[in-house]
C-alpha cells in the first residue's frame, strides 16, 4: 500500500471516528431525554443526522491538518495527471502530424 493511500485511509478513519463518537453521545443523551429522541420510529435516523451535524464542525476543526495534507497530496496527482494527458496528447499530434506529411 502507498503513502498516499495510507493517508487517506488514515483520514476517512478519522473521520469516521469522529462520526461514530458523536453518534455515540448523542444517543447517550437521547437515552437521558436531555435532546428529543425524534417523531415515531425515526429515533435512528434522528440520532444520526444529529451527529452528523455535531460531528461536521468537529471534523473541520480537528482534522484541518490532515485535510490540507490531503489537498496537498491531491493537487500533486491532478497535476501529475494533467502532465501526463499533455505528453499523450503531443504525442498523438506528432504522429498525427506525421501521417498527413507522407502521402
Amino acid at each position: 500500500m502507498s503513502l498516499k493511500a495510507s493517508a487517506t485511509i488514515r483520514y476517512t478513519a478519522m473521520r469516521l471516528g469522529i462520526f461514530v463518537g458523536c453518534f455515540v453521545v448523542v444517543l447517550g443523551l437521547v437515552q437521558l431525554h436531555w435532546v428529543p429522541a425524534g417523531i415515531g420510529d425515526a429515533n435512528i435516523a434522528w440520532v444520526a443526522l444529529l451527529a452528523l451535524v455535531v460531528s461536521a464542525p468537529l471534523s473541520f476543526v480537528l482534522l484541518r491538518k490532515q485535510r490540507d495534507d490531503m489537498s496537498e497530496q491531491i493537487a500533486g496527482r491532478v497535476a501529475g495527471a494533467k502532465e501526463k494527458l499533455a505528453s499523450n496528447r503531443s504525442q498523438e499530434d506528432a504522429a498525427d502530424d506525421a501521417a498527413r506529411v507522407t502521402p
